[in-house]
């Protein structure tokens, strides 16, 4: 019901149109040739992950975008790195989802940001376990600027940092080019991955 009631509201826009759908697997594509497919993460028979393979294989130049609730950091790489495009949370806005769409089809790689803190956090952990963060021991730092790079960490953003310790997004900016200078890096992914190697280090 709920994929007959999608595929109807999708017709509605003038300039998407859906060409197939089907409750299980992939078959049912080989006619309508789609640019984009649209995977529920919680297909009967649990087998998401395979199926987004199988269309990549069958239709290379489609994008993928998974429906789910809130995928699993684990289920969050498997799929990105099988190569789908694009998540749309299935509380999400039509306007979200439809925008969604616009931009997978237009090339873009598109996560909710509901999601972007859990995978950025991730990345940051991989980066750690591969020794890509180079990073000076024993750098001193104010509690403030150890507060920031903890949030920054989180994934959250300058403005989302400011709200929560009470500070100007330009204070925010401030503390971390003080402390990109300390440390000499460069980016927000390593500033995440040295906290996490930080806070491994402390756990021994």
């Amino acid at each position: 019901m709920v994929r007959e009631a999608l595929t109807s509201v999708l017709n509605r826009a003038p300039d998407i149109q859906a060409v197939a759908e089907a409750p299980n697997g992939h078959k049912v594509l080989l006619e309508g040739n789609p640019d984009v497919v649209l995977l529920d993460l919680g297909l009967e028979n649990g087998d998401s992950l395979r199926v987004a393979r199988d269309v990549l294989k069958d239709f290379p130049d489609a994008k993928i975008i998974v429906m789910d609730l809130l995928p699993a950091h684990e289920e969050l790489q498997e799929f990105v790195t099988a190569g789908v495009s694009g998540f749309i949370m299935k509380d999400a806005r039509l306007d979200v989802v439809l925008n969604t769409i616009r931009s997978v089809a237009a090339g873009l790689k598109v996560l909710p940001d509901q999601m972007t803190a859990t995978l950025f956090s991730e990345i940051a952990k991989e980066v750690v376990e591969k020794g890509g963060s180079n990073v000076q021991d024993g750098v001193k730092m104010t509690p403030r600027e150890r507060e920031v790079i903890d949030l920054i960490a989180e994934g959250l953003s300058n403005k989302a940092i400011g709200k929560q310790l009470h500070i100007s997004v330009h204070t925010v900016k401030s503390h971390l080019r003080n402390v990109m200078d300390k440390l000499t890096l460069n980016s927000r992914l390593q500033i995440a991955a040295y906290v996490h190697k930080r806070d491994s280090a402390e756990e021994e």
